[in-house]
């Protein structure tokens, strides 16, 4: 089992900057691919970063690519979302995740935080 706990959302301005934290705990947290996930109101859940075990490889869709950063430090159980440039169309829930095996795919993962707001005014 590996708890997951999302904070650092909040509201901020169209350009402005935002850092998500997620706290884990329990099982061996660097076994896991890390990623994180937003979903809007009356959208799907969809991919935004995940990265690799040790930290070396990281994936981005296409929508967040060169505005967010993903990052962990597996020595204090934490992944990171560094968003820069915010838009609007970020204003979602975003979702801290973890799977055995990299995916862009919501149901890959099997253990999700809570969820934190992040809205982005215009």
């Amino acid at each position: 089992q590996v708890h997951l706990v999302e904070t650092g959302g909040g509201l901020v301005q169209a350009g402005g900057s935002l850092r998500l934290s997620c706290a884990a705990s329990g099982r061996t947290f660097s076994n896991y691919v890390l990623g994180w996930f937003r979903q809007a109101p009356g959208k799907e859940r969809e991919f935004v970063a995940a990265i690799s075990w040790s930290g070396a490889r990281t994936f981005y869709a296409d929508s967040v690519k060169g505005r967010f950063t993903i990052s962990r430090d597996n020595a204090k159980n934490m992944v990171y979302l560094q968003m820069s440039s915010l838009k609007p169309e970020d204003t979602a829930v975003y979702y801290c995740a973890a799977t055995p095996l990299y995916s862009t795919t919501p149901g890959e993962y099997e253990y999700w935080g809570q969820g934190t707001q992040v809205t982005v005014s215009s």
